[in-house]
This record gives C-alpha cells, sequence and structure tokens, in this order.
C-alpha cells in the first residue's frame, strides 16, 4: 500500500499572542521602567545583573564588604525568578505567560504596599524576580529571539540587520526586523525615562505605571487571535 504525501508546503505557523509586537513594546516599556526605579530608589538594578555583579565585585575586591553585599540580594531574587519561570514553562507550558503576568502584577503591587515599612526587601528581591521571570518567559517577537529588560542584543541585532538591508542581503524581512528591534530599544528608554520622571516625583504610587503595562500585556495576550475569533 502506498502513502501519498501532499506537495503543498505547511503553511507558516501564526504567531503567537505573547510575541506579537505590542506585548514586547509593553514589556520593554515596563523593564526599562523598573531598572530606573530600582537604581533612583535602591541604587541597584533589577534586570541588567550584569552590572549589579560588577559592582559587586569592584567593592569586594577593595573590602567594602557592605557595599558589596548590597547588590547580592538582586541576583539572588533574579535566580529565584529564573526558577520560578523555567517551573512555570513546565507546569503551565501553554498558559505560562498569562501566569507569570498575574504573578509580577501580583508583586508588583506588595511590593508598592511594603515599600514604605520595608524598602530594601521589598524593592530589591521583588522587582529582580519580577524582571527574570518576564525575560525568561517572553523571549519571543514575531518568532525573533530578544529581551525586553536589557537592550544590548537587542541594539546588536538590530545594527545587524539594518547593516543586512543595506549590504544587499538576498535575506527577507531585514527592514522589518531592524524596525523591530530599534522599537524595543526606543520603548525601553522611554519606559527609562518615564521611569526616572515619576519616581523622583510621586515614589509612592510610582510602581502603578509598570503593573498598567503588564494588565495591558495580560489583556493582549488573552484576546483571541484572528483565525480564533473568525471560527
Amino acid at each position: 500500500m502506498s502513502l501519498s504525501v501532499s506537495a503543498t508546503p505547511a503553511a507558516d505557523p501564526p504567531v503567537r499572542r505573547e510575541e506579537i509586537l505590542p506585548v514586547a513594546l509593553l514589556l520593554a516599556f515596563a523593564g526599562g521602567y523598573l531598572d530606573t526605579y530600582t537604581w533612583i530608589t535602591h541604587g541597584v538594578l533589577a534586570n541588567t545583573q550584569t552590572a549589579n555583579l560588577v559592582f559587586l565585585w569592584v567593592h569586594a575586591v577593595a573590602a567594602r564588604w557592605q557595599e558589596a553585599f548590597h547588590f547580592v540580594p538582586p541576583l539572588f531574587a533574579f535566580g529565584v525568578g529564573v526558577v520560578i519561570a523555567a517551573w512555570l514553562r513546565r507546569w503551565k507550558r501553554r498558559s505560562a505567560g498569562q501566569f507569570s503576568l498575574v504573578m509580577e502584577i501580583g508583586v508588583l503591587i506588595l511590593v508598592g504596599i511594603l515599600h514604605n515599612r520595608m524598602p530594601e526587601i521589598a524593592g530589591t528581591l521583588g522587582i529582580s524576580m519580577v524582571a527574570a521571570m518576564q525575560t525568561s518567559i517572553f523571549t519571543r517577537v514575531e518568532g525573533a529571539a530578544y529581551s525586553s529588560v536589557m537592550i544590548t542584543g537587542n541594539f546588536r541585532q538590530s545594527i545587524e540587520a539594518a547593516f543586512a538591508l543595506v549590504a544587499g542581503d538576498p535575506g527577507a524581512g531585514q527592514l522589518r526586523k531592524s524596525s523591530i528591534y530599534m522599537a524595543v530599544c526606543a520603548a525601553f528608554g522611554t519606559g527609562a525615562a518615564a521611569g526616572a520622571f515619576l519616581t523622583e516625583r510621586i515614589p509612592t504610587v510610582a510602581l502603578g505605571v509598570p503593573v498598567a503595562a503588564l494588565l495591558l500585556v495580560l489583556l493582549l495576550c488573552d484576546a483571541p487571535s484572528a483565525d480564533e475569533a473568525s471560527r
């Protein structure tokens, strides 16, 4: 008995709701906002653990142990957030993004409530954990790898895609790819600027802005796709 094989190529799978550009832009905005918030409020970076590790060793080598230990909690909390995200991916699989967002929003609300009583613990531990979960769960935009909590890789890839376009690379989508990465970088910078402006002026309610951004992301992720809506 022979088996017939269709010659029709398989259609590209639809972009998942977690990978659409508006989601990436909102997450990048929240990522930049939280980095400036923790830097202004606590003198550490919630997202950029490279900088925290560098500062840790700069102070440790100079035997400034109190200053060095200041950068340990965000590193620890970031590791905890990565573990939680890995557990969510195993446990919830396709709905890991929604569960992660609900947890992130809950943690940020709790941080805002506890901040006046336990500023160091609530701020550095809670926000760094949120950053780790976000960067571990939301890793792609329109099928391409990106980061919503730091711009180094995004900036590099935007330049590489633009160079490939100018150099006449036959690969399709280089302009779109470069534009996406540049937009993510711009959203991160906008979030950082907003975080700096609002944290200095309304510190007690400043965390309401990233909470609102994450709520919008949650609504976008829960909304049915165009294919689902047409059924």
